[in-house]
């Protein structure tokens, strides 16, 4: 297992339940990282940051980017933030809220029934109220910024925990509250308050905090429109194309929309789709590449803009396209492409234990 200098290890990057999530086959990720010469790289659909976290453990110059802002604001608090934490009286005022008094109430007004309860969608509303507040934190501009991507890093995932599914795809706060047998998720943890939950994954987010050798930072763009900086190394793990699937791919606005409001508070109001039963984005907000119709495409595009570097795909063996045409596809950028799969439990799949079908695999372009 790898180590830092200060005993920093994968193990210490925090639990999430986010799909397409990597944490659980990191090691098997650095097996096959460590055997490639790279010093900068790019995580051009950083999502959780838990693959940036490895490169960054491994010493690398990391750029972490993702067109979602809340992911955008993980990467700030995980990855480019190499030494500001949150003290245990910060993590207690930011959510012992019951004097806190705001003028702000977007969430219990416009989501009552849809994901949670009016006394947690208030809390929100005040969390928020009070992260976002220039004087809660006090010092430098440089350490508010980074104590309010913990703050709120914390928030998302206490949100996602409390849902079920993990996921905002559904106005359906009723699976969690009627008192019924159940074959899914965990009514214990739903229950447990927010102020709980965000304590904890505070702690989770300060423990994870190290200082990288060399610099790291944190996007927020289309992978499309990135700068391309002669990295040694990109990595893709870009919104999966299921073959079986009813829907067009994973569209991680659909499934984390209210985390992207969370994250857009001021303004959130402006980018809903009011005519949505749970208060979707507007669909002029939802990325237009990786879809079933355009995925080959899409990938050249990516393939193309990145073919000085190495490129390494993180892909499923089920989806579209194949294995075999992102390899082929490949091989007109690169002379040597090789690809290598492990059988992974994927969260929420029904499929699990197909080991043929169910199979995380890493292409490698060189």
């Amino acid at each position: 297992m790898i180590e830092t200098k200060d005993k920093k290890t994968i193990k210490d990057f925090p639990t999430t339940r986010y799909q397409g999530s990597k944490r659980k086959i990191l090691n098997w990720l650095y097996e096959h990282f460590n055997g490639l010469r790279f010093k900068t790289v790019l995580d051009a659909f950083g999502g959780t940051g838990s693959v940036s976290y490895l490169f960054k453990l491994m010493g690398k110059e990391v750029t972490f980017n993702d067109q979602l802002k809340f992911n955008h604001l993980i990467g700030k608090a995980l990855i480019e933030n190499n030494r500001i934490t949150l003290s245990n009286t910060e993590i207690a005022s930011i959510t012992n809220l019951e004097n806190v008094e705001g003028n702000k109430s977007f969430i219990q007004k416009n989501f009552r029934d849809v994901y949670f309860t009016d006394q947690e969608n208030l809390w929100i509303d005040k969390f928020l109220h009070l992260v976002n507040n220039e004087d809660t934190f006090g010092g430098n501009p440089i350490e508010i910024e980074y104590k309010r991507a913990i703050s709120l890093f914390a928030l998302f995932q206490a949100s996602l925990t409390k849902r079920p599914y993990n996921l905002f795809h559904r106005k359906n706060l009723y699976m969690r509250l009627n008192n019924v047998e159940r074959n899914f998720g965990n009514k214990i943890t739903w229950e447990r308050s927010f102020e709980e939950q965000v304590k904890k994954f505070a702690l989770e987010a300060n423990k994870s905090v190290f200082e990288s050798e060399n610099r790291c930072r944190s996007l927020n763009l289309s992978a499309f429109d990135l700068e391309n900086e002669d990295y040694d190394l990109v990595y893709i793990d870009p919104p999966y194309v299921d073959k079986n699937g009813d829907h067009d791919t994973i569209d991680y606005l659909y499934c984390y929309h209210f985390l992207e409001g969370v994250s857009k508070y001021d303004y959130w109001q402006d980018l809903i789709d009011y005519e949505t039963k749970n208060l979707r984005f507007k669909k002029n907000f939802h990325s237009n590449h990786f879809k079933k119709r355009n995925v080959l495409e899409s990938f050249e595009l990516l393939f193309e803009k990145f073919q000085d570097s190495t490129i390494v795909v993180s892909y499923k063996a089920n989806g579209v396209p194949s294995i075999k045409e992102i390899e082929t596809l490949l091989t007109k950028f690169k002379k040597r492409v090789e690809s290598v799969s492990k059988h992974y439990i994927y969260a929420l799949n029904r499929q699990n234990g197909n080991a043929k079908e169910n199979r995380e695999v890493i292409i490698i372009g060189q």
